[in-house]
């Protein structure tokens, strides 16, 4: 972004973002998070990408618990006032959430990968819902297709699942839940 976008919008200079700053951002199509004080945009994601978000929400809202929410992105995740991150999808308690946010780390954060936001969703993204306490973290790869599950174990993630293609993908936790990565696709 240039220093003249960043004048036009108002945006901090030489101090980290907060949320207020977030809520100055346009509404132009793009994704914008907070990461430790760091603006994060990303661009609209591809037509792959969205399909096996939309399959996969579908298999989620039939899976969860009725005290249990699912929503896709945007929805914010307040984790801190430098820290608000959108995950594709994500499911909590219906009653964590406020009329605005998720003002906590949810029960489960879903990603699924754009070659845009691969390292960040594997690495910061990770990361940081990881020390927010965000209990469940499964990373969808459309390309592979493949699902990748973390559950976090005194305070770290563990990897519990890692399935390709036709193979199933089914967990207990944070609810019973059971299909293949290339039905995500196809």
């Amino acid at each position: 972004m240039s220093v003249m976008a960043a004048e036009m919008l108002s945006l901090p200079r030489g101090r980290p973002f907060t949320r207020d700053d977030l809520d100055a951002m346009p509404d132009d199509g793009h994704r914008y998070e907070l990461l430790d004080g760091v603006l994060v945009v990303s661009p609209a994601p591809r037509i792959v990408h969205q399909f096996a978000l939309g399959e996969l929400y579908t298999v989620l809202r039939a899976a969860v618990t009725p005290e249990l929410q699912v929503f896709f992105a945007p929805v914010d995740v307040v984790l801190a006032s430098d820290t608000v991150l959108q995950p594709d999808l994500l499911v909590a308690p219906r009653d964590d959430f406020t009329e605005r946010d998720l003002p906590t780390a949810p029960l489960l954060a879903i990603e699924v990968l754009s070659p845009s936001t691969r390292r960040f969703d594997l690495l910061l993204k990770k990361e940081r819902l990881e020390r927010a306490g965000c209990a469940h973290y499964w990373v969808v790869d459309p390309e592979e297709p493949s699902i990748t599950a973390w559950r976090l174990v005194d305070g770290a993630y563990q990897q519990t699942a890692r399935v390709i293609g036709d193979d199933r993908f089914d967990v207990a936790e944070p609810f019973a839940i059971g299909f293949a990565p290339a039905d995500l696709v196809e």
